[in-house]
């Protein structure tokens, strides 16, 4: 029976693993968790005989190529773990009967819209990495279309991994003021907060009250990349004034980043599932640990 087969976490080395598992062992649920070394998602037959081995009741794949800037002179190998890999995860989940939930990106999106974006929205990537994640959903949503799962998120910090937050925390002990972006919008996303979507959504699935398909996994609001360092910012019990509003052409990058990313969660309600907080709420409760894990980052390093 499904329930007494474990759940298969690729990518789990990764930030939204680091939650992901102890969510899931608070949960009682088994899992098997692989990391890029016990695991080349970019090799077919590697993806069959794990798949085979464990026979998983569920696949999550944490995995991806998320080097955004790279992706756009080296598509090729962005495409290989971010559309073949999932294409990969999805033949062998259809030849054992395993669900798979594909963890992608606000990118697929064109970032120009003015109202959230619903889960069936037009996709429209505009960077060579929204591409590649774009060829990863429509592979699982093709070969697996009645157990096929994708959740969309954007903006994702944590303790687990490097991110927006723990970078902000360090500039603020560094910088008198800070410049930060003001014209891209979109919905900061606690990894703790994804895990626990992940874990009730697959619930669902396993149960038949999650229908299969596209579900968008970020923080209720929004804000921008200055409100939302303004707030991180007030957590560390400093001045957000400290914070300057600059424009996306003071920072220019090798990939187009969203103007705006903020996604709709209306299929959230017809799966039976939590409506997500507010993201403020979630940046509150989540700031102590991530504050604490940059403090032992940085008196890990040599004087």
């Amino acid at each position: 029976m499904s329930e007494n087969r474990p759940w298969l976490i690729t990518g789990a080395g990764g930030m939204l693993a680091h939650d992901l598992l102890p969510a899931l062992a608070a949960a009682g649920v088994p899992a098997v968790a692989l990391d890029r070394a016990a695991l080349d998602l970019t090799d077919d037959k590697a993806v069959r005989r794990a798949v085979e081995e464990h026979r998983p009741a569920l696949v999550v794949n944490c995995a991806a190529w998320t080097a955004v800037d790279d992706a756009e002179t080296r598509e090729g190998e962005a495409l290989a773990v971010n559309g073949d890999g999932p294409a990969h995860l999805a033949a062998a989940c259809a030849a054992t009967g395993a669900i798979l939930l594909q963890v992608s990106t606000d990118y697929v999106f064109a970032g120009d819209a003015t109202a959230p974006y619903p889960e069936d929205a037009p996709t429209a990537p505009r960077s060579a990495y929204g591409r590649t994640k774009l060829a990863g959903e429509r592979a699982v949503l093709t070969a697996l279309p009645e157990t096929g799962y994708v959740i969309r998120t954007a903006w994702l910090y944590g303790a687990g991994g490097p991110n927006f937050v723990r970078t902000m925390i360090r500039l603020a002990g560094e910088r008198d003021t800070v410049s930060v972006v003001d014209d891209q919008r979109g919905q900061p996303t606690w990894t703790a907060d994804l895990a626990a979507l992940l874990l009730a959504l697959g619930r669902g699935a396993l149960d038949g009250t999650a229908p299969a398909g596209i579900y968008h996994g970020t923080s209720a609001g929004e804000t921008s990349w200055y409100g939302f360092t303004r707030e991180i910012f007030r957590l560390l019990d400093t001045d957000p004034d400290r914070v300057r509003p600059t424009t996306s052409d003071a920072f220019v990058r090798p990939a187009p980043r969203p103007a705006y990313s903020v996604l709709g969660h209306d299929r959230h309600r017809a799966a039976g599932l939590t409506p997500p907080r507010d993201w403020r709420a979630a940046l509150t409760e989540a700031f102590p640990a991530i504050h604490a894990a940059h403090a032992a980052q940085t008196k890990e390093r040599p004087a």
